[in-house]
């Protein structure tokens, strides 16, 4: 038997560009959720819209380039024409988009909180599960470590992490986690009870023979 909990990733802002601007000083454009688009007969363009985080100037990062507009869906265009947030946020997060575009996201200038239930030591001394099991939801990707989550979910200091990782107790997505690993929505990380329990205890050894004693 294992137990899951949801552990949910939220981004606040979009990324910003790594861009010198043309008008100013700054090295910064921020997206303004807003597209712009241009047809010529059968085809479009269609690009979303940043600003200099400075002074205003503008930078188009290129969406679609010359497709066929029957080739977008009537909702997905509506979205486009609307300036729907959802979409550009998407868009602005698309590694893919941002890589064709040739520019580079400022990844560590996305704000975010993540939503986690409490558990507390006692709760998993009284589990019967041998793996506690937690999925990751997290509606884009920025580059953030799977390791930066489990520290701050379980409240876990560098050293406890680390010992925990050595003692090869946590999988991701069914493969020893290594701090290199990067989340993406849906993963699942794995880790076993007993050793998630002694690395909470870790230095209270009071405290751990006294609960024992009351089992």
């Amino acid at each position: 038997m294992n137990t899951q909990h949801i552990w949910e990733v939220k981004a606040k802002n979009t990324p910003l560009l790594k861009k010198k601007c043309n008008q100013c000083s700054s090295d910064r454009f921020q997206c303004s959720d807003k597209f712009r688009l241009n047809a010529q007969k059968k085809n479009i363009d269609i690009w979303l819209i940043y600003r200099c985080v400075k002074c205003n100037n503008t930078y188009n990062m290129t969406v679609f380039s010359r497709i066929r507009t029957e080739s977008i869906s009537r909702e997905i265009f509506n979205k486009f024409s609307e300036n729907n947030t959802e979409l550009a946020w998407q868009y602005a997060f698309s590694q893919e988009i941002i890589r064709k575009n040739n520019v580079e996201a400022d990844w560590e200038s996305v704000e975010y909180e993540i939503l986690y239930p409490n558990l507390p030591v006692e709760n998993l001394i009284h589990m019967e599960s041998e793996i506690v099991s937690f999925q990751i939801q997290s509606l884009f990707n920025f580059n953030m470590r799977v390791s930066t989550v489990l520290r701050t979910c379980l409240g876990l200091s560098s050293s406890k992490l680390n010992f925990l990782l050595d003692s090869e107790a946590v999988y991701f997505n069914q493969k020893p986690l290594q701090k290199k690993y990067k989340i993406t929505n849906g993963d699942r990380i794995e880790i076993n009870r007993h050793a998630l329990i002694n690395t909470y205890l870790m230095g209270k050894e009071d405290f751990f023979l006294n609960t024992a004693d009351n089992q």
